[in-house]
């Protein structure tokens, strides 16, 4: 069950009139809990920050959380309290696709702002979301290209959670695979529930895919807490990194946090940041991070420099625009650009993704990574993936007058429906 009632922070309801209303959508309990939690807490920080900055338009921000825990519906209704009822400015939230996908009708049909930090599978545009986590082409695809090419990967465990999220980047990645000669024989695919607990088949079904005399790497999509149990298990088996690479795109230094990582080091993550990364703007932030947590062993993560950027974009925006109105926010806030924490900055794209440099880092024996491979500039996130037929020749591009998210270059059609009718 959620929580039956917003918990407001910290000013009276009766204030309303007198502070502008931020959601916070993110699970505080259930399978997702340990990865989201944390994302309330950042969001606290930064909205306190802001107010001891004078607040905005001069009036001071009023958080909203509300807890979905872990159920998908749940954010959707949990959505439409903090927009109808509430009346918040923008939503800050979400963490797997299958809660983005039932909050995504809400925030449309009552013109809401949904700022979303977590990495995911593409295929999507909308004018009411800005995607501040990464897109395929700024996490998946280059992931997959260090193995190919800086490994020598050649078989490939393509392993994820059952849902929305694992299954199209996966439809990606396979297309991709063997649009670069890789036989079907070669990728093993596999899906397990929220939250499964035992792998001891499926890592040996992994080993013995990799023992073919054929250098294999996993790609894990795999979400939530059940990444605990998987990598205990790798370790059980003996899975060593030099033998089968795992490469994962939903792990991070707060997953880590909860295992030992002494077994697991040189296995690899893909993100666009990490808390190694050696910049003031960053040990700034984590410096922050731990004195508002009381706490020198808290760590940062992707999803939280994603919510640092996205915050300070809608904060931006709001001063561009004069105003906190959704229309006028969402015009302003194209082209916006503030810093990220790795010493460059990212900029609103027009199909409302924004620019990030993409780095792989390796699992050290402290639960950090070590950044083994990066872009040499920041990448513009994709909403429509290159290799697959009904979505190569999308683009999305939310400036009026043309205001799509899914023009077809080929035919100049947006959604089927000719421009500008």
């Amino acid at each position: 069950m959620g929580l039956s009632l917003s918990i407001v922070f910290p000013f009276a309801a009766n204030a309303a009139d007198d502070t502008i209303k931020v959601g916070i959508l993110h699970s505080l309990s259930g399978t997702m809990a340990i990865s989201e939690s944390t994302l309330k807490d950042e969001m606290l920080m930064l909205i306190d920050e802001q107010n001891e900055k004078g607040g905005l338009l001069g009036k001071k921000l009023e958080p909203v959380v509300v807890d979905p825990a872990s159920n998908w519906p749940l954010f959707a209704e949990k959505a439409r309290q903090l927009l109808s009822q509430d009346h918040v400015a923008a939503i800050f939230g979400n963490w797997t696709s299958a809660s983005r996908k039932a909050v995504l009708p809400v925030v449309e049909e009552l013109n809401g702002l949904l700022f979303y930090p977590v990495q995911y599978e593409g295929e999507e545009s909308s004018q009411n979301v800005f995607y501040t986590g990464a897109a395929p082409n700024q996490q998946a695809i280059p992931a997959v290209d260090y193995l190919m090419n800086e490994v020598g990967v050649k078989r490939w465990v393509l392993a994820g959670t059952d849902y929305v999220y694992p299954r199209t980047t996966n439809k990606i990645l396979e297309a991709y695979l063997k649009q670069h000669g890789v036989a079907d024989a070669d990728i093993m695919i596999n899906y397990t529930p929220f939250g499964h607990s035992d792998w001891q088949s499926i890592v040996a079904q992994i080993k013995r895919f990799g023992s073919q005399g054929k250098k294999t790497a996993v790609v894990s999509t795999i979400n939530g807490d059940a990444n605990v149990p998987f990598y205990k298990e790798l370790a059980n088996q003996n899975v060593d990194a030099a033998d089968i690479p795992v490469m994962a795109f939903s792990v991070g230094e707060q997953e880590l946090s909860g295992i030992d990582t002494g077994p697991l080091v040189g296995h690899l993550a893909a993100w666009n940041y990490f808390q190694s990364v050696d910049n003031d703007a960053n040990y700034d932030f984590i410096d922050a991070w731990r004195a508002y947590k009381k706490d020198d062993n808290v760590v940062t993560n992707d999803p939280m420099e994603a919510h640092y950027i996205g915050f300070n974009m809608w904060v931006e925006a709001v001063k561009k625009a004069g105003t906190t109105d959704v229309d006028a926010v969402k015009d302003a806030i194209i082209g916006v650009s503030v810093p990220n924490l790795s010493g460059g900055a990212a900029t609103m794209m027009p199909n409302h993704h924004i620019t990030k440099p993409v780095m792989i880092g390796e699992i050290q024996d402290d639960g950090q990574f070590d950044v083994v491979w990066q872009t040499p500039s920041t990448v513009a996130g994709d909403a429509w993936s290159d290799y697959l037929p009904g979505s190569k020749d999308l683009i999305s591009d939310w400036r009026k007058p043309l205001s799509c998210g899914n023009l077809n270059v080929e035919t100049m059609k947006c959604g089927g429906a000719d421009v500008g009718k």
